[in-house]
């Protein structure tokens, strides 16, 4: 992400803070005292925001000094320093609930979706993607966390792919007059993608020369027969009530690509503490 964009969403939320100011740290804290900060892994985690991490502090005093002690996308255990920052104690204190907001969610979506990935047998060409259910206004730093955690990401918005979805099937008067329309309106790099509820819609889909079809909530017996028809004429994901426990499975029974909301939208915050000390 672009650092102006960055800093637009670390303003927002270090407004939601210090609008009134930290008046604790003021009332406690000498204006010239300096310490460090380090950002502790209280448990195990994959790595990832260590560039928001970093200037959320450098929003706060742009003379704090962020060190990087993992890169993005390690897997650590409990206990294992991630990233250490120096400078104004005040400014270290100020910033600390914000930077680990971030880090606490973002390192979460990192965790979630590599134990996704840990799961896809090895030699499998299974892909494990996120979707559109993100945070309003964090979407770019929370794909970056599945990419860190071995993920990678669906269509970035909108306009940057042709998703048919029931709701579109529906306006269109059917999914072969749907995927008429787009394909004569999509451009030459664009593949047409077809989301289908049952069997049925799988077949109409496939005679009318979808590229890829979105199994939406079909069951591992589907999915399989679901891919037997499909004989490679099209790219097969499957999306809904996907657990942990389905991935060796659909790896199995020949999905391309596995899409799960649950990356971003209920990932589980990673526990990370922040322990500041004064510079002798």
């Amino acid at each position: 992400m672009l650092p102006p964009l960055l800093d637009a969403i670390i303003d927002r939320a270090l407004a939601e803070d210090l609008g009134s100011g930290d008046v604790t740290s003021e009332a406690l804290v000498g204006v010239e005292l300096r310490a460090t900060a380090r950002a502790v892994a209280k448990e195990p985690l994959v790595a990832a925001g260590a560039e928001v991490f970093a200037r959320v502090f450098y929003r706060v005093d742009a003379g704090v000094r962020v060190e990087r002690l993992v890169e993005d996308g390690t897997s650590v255990a409990a206990g294992t320093p991630l990233w250490l920052a120096e400078g104004r104690a005040r400014a270290l204190l100020a910033a600390e609930r914000t930077a680990l907001n971030f880090a606490q969610r973002l390192c979460g979506i990192a965790t979630l979706t590599a134990r996704f990935v840990a799961a896809i047998p090895a030699g499998s060409k299974l892909r494990i993607v996120d979707t559109r259910k993100t945070t309003p206004g964090l979407r770019a730093l929370e794909r970056a966390a599945v990419r860190a955690g071995g993920g990678r990401n669906h269509r970035d918005n909108l306009g940057t792919a042709i998703l048919i979805k029931d709701n579109h099937v529906a306006l269109a008067g059917g999914i072969a007059t749907a995927l008429e329309i787009a394909r004569a309106r999509a451009t030459h790099v664009t593949r047409v993608e077809v989301e289908v509820d049952t069997l049925e819609q799988l077949d109409e889909a496939l005679e009318a020369g979808a590229e890829v079809v979105l199994l939406d909530n079909f069951t591992n017996p589907e999915v399989e027969e679901a891919v037997r028809r499909t004989r490679g004429r099209a790219l097969v994901e499957v999306s809904g009530g996907v657990t942990l426990a389905r991935i060796a499975e659909l790896a199995r029974l020949g999905a391309d690509v596995v899409s799960i909301g649950a990356l971003t939208h209920s990932a589980p915050a990673a526990d990370i503490s922040l322990e500041i000390e004064p510079l002798a």
